[in-house]
């Protein structure tokens, strides 16, 4: 799945440093949740992941059959942690 969302978000994103990292479904609290996980060589702020999310959000409900029945689709980047 991961590289059907990459091949269809990554160039419209790429202009914001990000790409995508992961793309799985779950199961939270009685919902299938549709996750999309973004990665970059830099810190993503919180304004970047927003700015990602509208672009993806248009090109997901444009391509919705992949969304697999889920209830939720959710897009967040991937934790950085400290390099000591």
């Amino acid at each position: 799945m991961k590289e059907k969302i990459a091949n269809l978000v990554n160039d419209s994103i790429k202009d914001l440093n990000v790409f995508v990292d992961d793309a799985f479904t779950s199961m939270e609290e009685g919902k299938k949740i549709f996750n999309i996980v973004l990665d970059s060589s830099e810190v993503i702020d919180l304004n970047k992941v927003t700015d990602a999310s509208r672009i993806i959000n248009k090109i997901m409900d444009e391509n919705e059959s992949l969304l697999d029945d889920c209830d939720e689709l959710d897009i967040y980047s991937k934790e950085k942690g400290d390099k000591e």
